[in-house]
């Protein structure tokens, strides 16, 4: 059974808003900076501009779901769970209609998106906007907001605890564990104010590092219960 209002109309005869998913998946590429995984549109709008993995919902589908699906179908990427960042519902924020967008954020290893189709591209550490390989002046419809809001995001995580996301391996030393926050927050952390920082959470291995040059280092790892 239908259910109508009291004028006989159900809800489907209201105009209301169309409803989307966007996703900024973040990552701290090899030469220490932090980046985004952007694809080339290729759905006959706004074609050739740079975007965020995103899809309209389906009627049968929840927003996880929707937000698995485009980043399986626009960069061919699998295995995540992105989390809610947070509703972009500006009025204007699509040429083709009144569109909602429920963004979704996650700050993974580079490993875990080898094989993606889509380009990590770098943040620049002050504007919190992608670089964009071919200059031009933004990404499509709002996502250089949702990129701003997902640095954002990052950067409150890796304030207080060391590396909540793993984004190196389980045993490092303090150099590592700075060199990848510096890379999240876009700016140095002095060394010794670092270390104090972040030492009342972490134990020691008893282990060195190996294959560095100079005297081997201490290695350290997050204490058991540290938020992830």
């Amino acid at each position: 059974m239908t259910w109508r209002d009291p004028s006989g109309r159900t809800l489907a005869d209201y105009p209301h808003p169309s409803i989307a998913v966007d996703v900024a998946l973040l990552t701290v590429t090899q030469d220490g900076r932090l980046a985004v995984l952007l694809h080339e549109r290729n759905d006959h709008y706004e074609t050739g501009r740079w975007a965020l993995p995103g899809t309209f919902v389906r009627m049968d589908e929840t927003l996880r779901d929707a937000a698995l699906r485009a980043l399986q179908e626009k960069v061919g990427e699998t295995g995540q769970e992105p989390r809610q960042l947070r509703v972009f519902d500006a009025v204007d924020r699509d040429d083709r209609g009144r569109v909602m967008s429920v963004a979704h954020v996650d700050l993974v290893p580079p490993g875990r998106l080898e094989g993606t189709t889509g380009t990590l591209v770098p943040i620049d550490p002050t504007t919190r906007q992608p670089v964009l390989p071919d200059r031009q002046g933004g990404l499509s419809f709002d996502h250089d907001q949702i990129v701003e809001a997902a640095v954002e995001w990052a950067r409150e995580a890796y304030q207080e605890r060391p590396d909540p996301r793993h984004l190196i391996g389980e045993e490092f030393t303090l150099l590592e564990l700075q060199r990848v926050h510096e890379a999240v927050l876009g700016r140095p952390w002095q060394k010794d104010t670092f270390r104090r920082h972040m030492v009342q959470h972490l134990d020691e291995t008893g282990g060195l590092s190996r294959g560095t040059v100079g005297k081997p280092a201490r290695l350290f790892r997050r204490q058991h219960g540290n938020p992830a």
